[in-house]
């Protein structure tokens, strides 16, 4: 008979999750951090980073959309968007999609996830790698922000590891207020926050740190089934509190001029509304409202 490899995800001590693996497709030690993709029995192609599951074929779309669609529609009118890290290529993709982007740069650090995900994980970016409206940065986002002109984004999206190793930068003080200094009047920035049920320290660190130099900051939810321990948050702030604030019908309207109505398989305009209904074990870790 066979015999069965199973993946260990080592995120949590004490708990974890198992893929059975079909075959090993990559296994990578860049400069940063170790690459693995392999091949699952259950979920698709798995990419993991230091032992953590990044991304999976089968529920990578309810994370990405939500990552993208969210601060996009909730804008209305964003030209200009800025992605950090997302080496994976999936929400420069859902970017893309939105027929009144006319620019997204992405800057991911570590260009053997951008190589690594084009050969082994192709679905995932798509055709966004070669759209002409997408700028992609094998680069320091840190240093990206730090120097980017004034107003020069409408939207940022940070799709980063965990705040341990090189993403750690990417939840500091200093980054949101360069965020904050390079969006728009009505610019946003949305960045994964973590489960709370495991990581509630990661959604109120962050948060305290976007209320600095935010006027809303908030946190919406989505459910993504290889992201164990229930809901992922991530995190919200806004120039404008009014940003957050846009219902459904408009949300519609919205979707359908950028072209993504009806194209999307977690994302819709009540579930965009409903997702920031924060249940009270997880909205006890938002800074308090004056």
């Amino acid at each position: 008979m066979p015999i069965e490899v199973w993946v260990n995800e080592t995120l949590y001590p004490g708990w974890d999750q198992h893929f059975r693996m079909k075959r090993e497709l990559a296994r990578v030690t860049s400069d940063y951090q170790e690459i693995l993709i392999f091949e699952s029995y259950g979920h698709g192609r798995v990419m993991l980073l230091d032992g953590i599951v990044q991304i999976t074929e089968a529920d990578e779309f309810t994370y990405q959309e939500m990552l993208a669609h969210v601060p996009l529609l909730a804008h209305g009118a964003a030209k200009r968007v800025l992605i950090i890290g997302a080496g994976d290529g999936g929400v420069l993709r859902r970017v893309l999609q939105h027929k009144g982007v006319e620019r997204a740069v992405m800057v991911e650090i570590d260009g053997e996830v951008i190589r690594l995900a084009k050969e082994y994980l192709p679905g995932i970016g798509g055709d966004a790698w070669t759209d002409p409206r997408a700028e992609v940065i094998v680069g320091d986002g840190i240093d990206y922000v730090r120097r980017a002109a004034p107003a020069s984004f409408d939207v940022v999206i940070v799709d980063s590891t965990d705040p341990i190793g090189p993403g750690e930068v990417l939840f500091t003080e200093e980054f949101y207020a360069n965020c904050a200094r390079l969006l728009t009047d009505r610019g946003v920035v949305v960045n994964q926050c973590g489960v709370p049920f495991m990581q509630a320290d990661e959604l109120r660190d962050s948060s305290l740190r976007r209320a600095k130099v935010f006027a809303d900051v908030s946190a919406y939810l989505v459910a993504v089934p290889t992201y164990v321990g229930g809901f992922m948050t991530l995190g919200w702030a806004a120039k404008d509190p009014a940003t957050r604030q846009v219902g459904a019908e408009e949300l519609r309207r919205r979707a359908e001029a950028a072209g993504i109505l009806g194209t999307t398989r977690y994302w819709t305009p009540e579930v965009h509304v409903a997702a920031f209904a924060l249940p009270p074990y997880i909205a006890e870790h938002l800074p308090a409202k004056g």
